[in-house]
């Protein structure tokens, strides 16, 4: 004890108390230590009382204050961002770190422990904290606000999946029974009256059960029309607003989304996430933009060997997927814009192969005029508005 007191006395550098999470539904790991070998102990999952006791008792072990300055960090996952807000509301430097981004031992057996993977990240703490570049990559915590504002787009994202499902398992059944038929309204007259191969109706057993999964897919319907409606009534609101009265300011998400629709190829349903998702943050410049969509390049060039190894797909997949898609709607219905006419010249004359690596190059350029568009107002080269729309 007397040597660990000794090591936490003023040296003349400000003393740091590092605290790693490793969470865990039932249990908290945490380790302690002020830069030398963590001491890890356990603790139930989200007793915050507990947690203070820890900090405390750990403070005392190590000689530090109780104003001593606390470093903490954890891995993004399912616990989301209450623990960071937590945190800082008591006095607690925390980061939030992208687990993709950590170290890992390359042999093809490791150990791999939650008190293992405690060590580890303290380890890489005290490395970032005493100013070693590039150790990780830290997740830039969003507000509360803007959290609960992206439930709504992934909301409908998780209905369309689970619809589909439905759908899918509809079209199975009746595929096993050598019937091939659409999912739509008509569904309940076509059980009825289909006949299997030796001129006989559906088991009832059968019957029940499509009837069950096709309700439950209605119901699914309702909630992603409940979902737009809200959506547009938002954006008819904010559209009325600015009719009325040209200096009104709705929320200033609502009119971006409303400023992307302007654009010809681009509808509510795609505004909605491009925004609430992605183009609402602060970036620096455009790489930060291509980066944070991992619509980067991904370079290997070692020794005599080098070669392009393709996006790097680190960003957001959501809005990855989505710009994707959008760009053949992009090519469409803006044939003059600098982008269209960028790819027909390089890509359009290839083969399927070509055109599909060519239309990554046109969502990284859609993705960063779209945010120079909606951060400042900065039209895209040759691209046109909708009839009736005026660029503002």
């Amino acid at each position: 004890m007397t040597q660990i007191t000794l090591q936490g006395q003023h040296t003349g550098k400000e003393q740091v108390l590092y605290m790693v999470f490793e969470l865990a539904n039932k249990e908290w790991k945490l380790a302690f230590g002020i830069g030398e070998n963590p001491r890890v102990i356990e603790m139930p999952a989200r007793d915050l009382e507990r947690l203070r006791a820890e900090i405390a008792r750990a403070k005392k072990r190590f000689g530090l204050s109780e104003e001593a300055r606390v470093l903490s960090c954890y891995e993004a996952g399912r616990d989301g961002f209450w623990i960071h807000r937590y945190l800082l509301s008591v006095g607690i430097e925390n980061i939030v770190v992208d687990s993709s981004s950590i170290e890992v031992n390359r042999r093809k057996r490791r150990a791999k422990t939650d008190r293992i993977d405690a060590r580890k990240l303290y380890t890489m703490l005290v490395r970032h904290a005493r100013g070693e570049k590039g150790v990780w990559s830290v997740v830039r915590v969003p507000s509360r606000e803007d959290e609960d504002e992206r439930h709504t787009h992934r909301e409908i994202d998780r209905l369309k999946k689970e619809r589909g499902g439905h759908s899918s398992r509809i079209k199975s059944l009746l595929v096993s029974q050598g019937i091939v038929a659409k999912v739509n309204r008509d569904l309940p007259e076509l059980l009825e009256n289909v006949r299997l191969w030796d001129g006989s109706p559906l088991s009832p057993q059968l019957k029940a059960e499509i009837r069950r999964e096709f309700s439950r897919m209605k119901e699914v319907d309702l909630q992603i029309q409940e979902i737009r409606g809200q959506q547009r009534d938002m954006l008819k609101a904010a559209k009325e607003e600015k009719e009325a009265s040209p200096s009104a300011s709705p929320p200033k998400k609502v009119e971006m989304v409303l400023g992307l629709t302007y654009l010809r190829g681009i509808g509510e349903r795609s505004a909605w996430p491009l925004i609430y998702e992605f183009l609402w943050r602060d970036f620096g410049n455009r790489r930060e933009v291509a980066s944070a969509a991992g619509l980067v390049g991904t370079p290997y060039d070692s020794g005599g060997s080098g070669r392009e190894q393709g996006i790097s797909k680190a960003g957001n997949k959501r809005i990855r997927r989505l710009t994707v898609e959008l760009c053949w709607c992009w090519l469409r219905y803006q044939p003059e814009s600098a982008i269209t006419k960028w790819f027909n010249e390089r890509f359009a004359q290839g083969g399927k192969r070509m055109r599909r690596i060519g239309i990554i190059g046109v969502a990284r350029r859609l993705l960063i005029a779209l945010w120079k568009y909606v951060k400042f107002g900065e039209m895209p080269e040759g691209a046109q508005l909708k009839e009736g729309k005026l660029f503002a």
